[in-house]
C-alpha cells in the first residue's frame, strides 16, 4: 500500500508545492496518495492543478485528490501536514496590527509572541485540536507535521489535549539562518556545522563552525567593524542588525530573522525611539506588507502555472518529506523539531515546546538532549515560555483571565503599555475577532 499524505490547508499553494514536490524525489514516496484539503475551493483547485502538473513532470505514480472535507482527507493517512491560517490576512491579521497601533504598540510580524501571537494562538489551537481528534479516530498511527504559527503554543497545546499524538512542529528558521550566515561570511553553507537549541524562533546556535573553525569571532568582528550584516538573502528590503546586536550582548546568534526577533524582546521597538528603529532597520508592519505583495504575486503566478505544460520540481530545504522518507524507510535523518519538553532541555520547564535536533527513523521522531544552554539564553527563552504557557492554560481551562495574564507578561507589550492599557487592548482584540475565537473568549467585554 502506498503512503498517504493528508495536507490540511493545501490552499497555501506555494508551501504545498514545496512539500509535495519534495516527496516526489524519494522512491518510497513518489507513488504516494496525496489528499489536499482546504476550505477555499478556488485555492484548493489551484493547488490540485499544481500538484498534478508536478507529478506529470516527475513521471511518478502519485495520485491527488482535493476535498473540502477534512475527515475524508485524513482517513487512513500515514502523515498529516497542517499549514493554515485561521482568520486569514483579512480580517484577522489586519485586526492584530491595527488595534494595537491605536494604543501605540507597533509590531513587525505578530504571529508568534506579543498580542498578535496570543490572538493567533487563540484562533488556531481549537482547529488543530479538531484535526488531532479526527486523527485519533481516522488515522491514529499517523504523524502530524505541523507548520502553523504560533508554533510553540500550538505544539504545547496539542500535547496537553492529545498526549499520545505523534507530532512534530516544523520550521525553516534554522536552515534559513545557516544560509544567511554563509552569505554574510562568504562560506559554503554545506561546510557549516552547527548545534541549535531553544524555543521556536528564539533558539540559538550553540556551536557554529566551518571545518573545525569557530565562526563566532568572524561574526563579531564583522559586526563591530560594520562589514556585517550584509543585505539579507530572503528579504533584501529588511536588515539583519537586530540579530547581530543581540549576539553582541548575549553572545550567541538567534535562529529567527531580525524582523521577528525585534518584537519578542523589549529593547528595540520603543515609543519615541525612532532612532533605534531606524538604526536597526526594523520593518514595522512587515507582515501586512508582505501579505499584500504575496497576494498580488500569487494571482499572476497562478495564471502562469495554469498555462504551463510542466512545472519544474526543485527540492526545497523543508524537513517534512525528508522525515516522511526516514520513517517509511527506517533511514536515519536529523531534523530540527519542536516537541514537548520531556527532558531534552532540562534547563527549561517540562511540557514547554522546545526545539532541538531530533533523530528520525522507523521509530519516529526522537529528540536529542541538550544540557549546556548558557544561562542568559535560558532566561530569555523563559520570558517567551511564560507567555506561551499562559495562552495554553487559557485554552485548556477556558480561562479568559489567562489571556490577559499572557499579554501582561509579554516582553514587548509590557515595555510599552501599562496594565490598564494592556487590559483594554486585549479586550478590544477579543471583541474585534468575535466568532473567530473559541466560545469562552468570544465577544466578552471585561470590566
Amino acid at each position: 500500500m502506498s503512503v498517504k499524505l493528508a495536507f490540511i490547508g493545501a490552499g497555501s499553494t506555494i508551501f504545498m508545492k514545496n512539500i509535495v514536490g519534495d516527496m516526489l524525489h524519494f522512491p518510497a514516496l513518489r507513488d504516494a496518495r496525496i489528499a489536499l484539503m482546504d476550505i477555499d475551493p478556488q485555492r484548493l483547485a489551484e493547488s490540485r492543478m499544481v500538484a498534478e502538473k508536478m507529478i506529470a513532470t516527475m513521471g511518478t505514480g502519485a495520485s491527488v485528490e482535493a476535498t473540502t472535507d477534512r475527515a475524508s482527507a485524513l482517513d487512513g493517512a500515514d502523515f498529516v501536514v497542517t499549514a493554515f491560517q485561521i482568520g486569514g490576512y483579512r480580517p484577522s491579521t489586519v485586526i492584530d496590527f491595527d488595534i494595537p497601533k491605536q494604543y501605540g504598540l507597533r509590531q513587525t510580524i505578530a504571529d508568534t509572541l506579543g498580542v498578535g501571537g496570543i490572538m493567533r494562538g487563540l484562533r488556531t489551537v481549537p482547529h488543530l485540536w479538531a484535526v488531532a481528534e479526527d486523527m485519533a479516530r481516522l488515522c491514529p498511527d499517523a504523524t502530524l507535521l505541523q507548520y502553523v504559527n504560533p508554533m510553540a503554543i500550538n505544539t504545547m497545546a496539542l500535547a496537553e489535549r492529545f498526549p499520545r499524538l505523534r507530532q512534530a512542529g516544523l520550521c525553516h528558521s534554522v536552515q534559513n539562518t545557516v544560509e544567511e550566515i554563509a552569505h554574510d561570511l562568504d562560506v559554503p553553507s554545506d561546510d557549516i556545522r552547527y548545534r541549535v537549541a531553544g524555543v521556536n524562533h528564539v533558539a540559538f546556535f550553540l556551536r557554529l563552525e566551518q571545518q573545525g573553525r569557530d565562526l563566532y569571532p568572524l561574526l563579531r568582528e564583522g559586526y563591530r567593524t560594520g562589514r556585517l550584516p550584509k543585505t539579507p538573502l530572503q528579504r533584501p528590503h529588511c536588515s539583519n542588525k537586530v540579530r547581530y546586536e543581540v549576539m553582541e550582548h548575549l553572545g550567541y546568534f538567534c535562529t529567527e530573522s531580525s524582523e521577528h526577533l525585534a518584537e519578542y524582546v523589549p529593547w528595540f521597538i520603543k515609543d519615541g525611539r525612532e532612532d533605534i528603529i531606524a538604526a536597526m532597520g526594523i520593518p514595522l508592519d512587515e507582515y501586512p506588507a508582505r501579505c499584500e505583495i504575496q497576494m498580488a504575486e500569487w494571482a499572476a503566478q497562478a495564471k502562469s502555472l495554469e498555462a504551463a505544460t510542466g512545472i519544474e520540481v526543485k527540492k526545497s530545504h523543508e524537513f517534512a518529506a525528508e522525515m516522511m522518507n526516514a520513517v517509511v524507510t527506517d533511514t536515519p535523518y536529523v531534523a530540527y523539531a519542536n516537541l514537548p519538553n520531556r527532558g531534552q532541555i532540562p534547563q527549561l520547564p517540562m511540557g514547554a515546546a522546545v526545539e532541538t535536533p531530533a533523530l528520525v527513523d522507523g521509530n519516529g521522531v526522537q529528540p536529542s538532549v541538550v544540557t549546556d544552554i548558557p544561562p542568559q539564553l535560558v532566561a530569555l527563552m523563559r520570558s517567551q515560555i511564560n507567555v506561551q504557557e499562559l495562552v495554553v492554560r487559557a485554552l485548556v481551562e477556558e480561562n479568559l483571565d489567562h489571556v490577559y495574564h499572557a499579554a501582561y507578561l509579554d516582553p514587548h507589550t509590557a515595555a510599552e503599555l501599562d496594565l490598564r492599557q494592556i487590559r483594554s487592548l486585549v479586550t478590544d482584540l477579543l471583541v474585534a475577532h468575535g466568532d473567530m475565537l473559541p466560545a469562552f473568549a468570544r465577544n466578552r467585554r471585561a470590566a
